[in-house]
């Protein structure tokens, strides 16, 4: 799953959540490689012809436009969010792409985790709402990912609401 619970810091459960990335950077480069291989390989029966110099500026194109579309790709699913839960405080930052960040906090006593199985920009968005401000989390995630999110998460908030287990007996 493309999230996972950091142990925990300072009395703080940590929770990182980032987009699935399928494409590596030594993926790319074996794709960009095979693909420009594979474009070639009609070039080699018209070398030496004047065809090949009004063609070359296009494959170059396609190349590049191929290039520059996976890159693009990869730098706007640069999104990394970090949740922080402790007793008095959940606080959920957004890294996103270009080194934008968005910083929210809540009383986690007060905080309210809903599925919203319709009506989202996604299937069963995930949101979390608290001191007058609802915001996303997760949207990235799969369907079923959310949901374990949110069974996840829950538990961690009402062991967390609980307090410690107190000493006596």
């Amino acid at each position: 799953m493309p999230y996972e619970w950091l142990p925990p810091e300072d009395g703080q459960d940590r929770l990182h959540l980032w987009p699935h990335r399928s494409l590596t950077q030594r993926g790319f480069v074996w794709f960009i490689g095979a693909t420009s291989a594979l474009i070639a390989v009609p070039l080699l029966g018209i070398l030496g012809s004047p065809v090949l110099w009004a063609l070359l500026p296009f494959l170059l194109g396609a190349i590049w436009a191929i290039w520059f579309a996976l890159r693009k790709n990869g730098r706007d699913r640069d999104i990394l969010e970090d949740l922080r839960l402790s007793p008095d405080r959940i606080t959920l930052t957004r890294h996103g792409p270009k080194g934008r960040r968005q910083d929210w906090e809540a009383n986690p006593y007060w905080l309210r985790v809903t599925l919203h199985e319709t009506g989202g920009p996604v299937p069963r968005y995930l949101t979390l709402k608290g001191e007058g401000r609802e915001v996303e989390l997760g949207p990235f995630l799969s369907e079923d990912e959310r949901v374990a999110l949110k069974d996840e998460l829950e538990t961690r908030l009402h062991r967390l609401r609980s307090g410690p287990p107190s000493g006596q007996g």
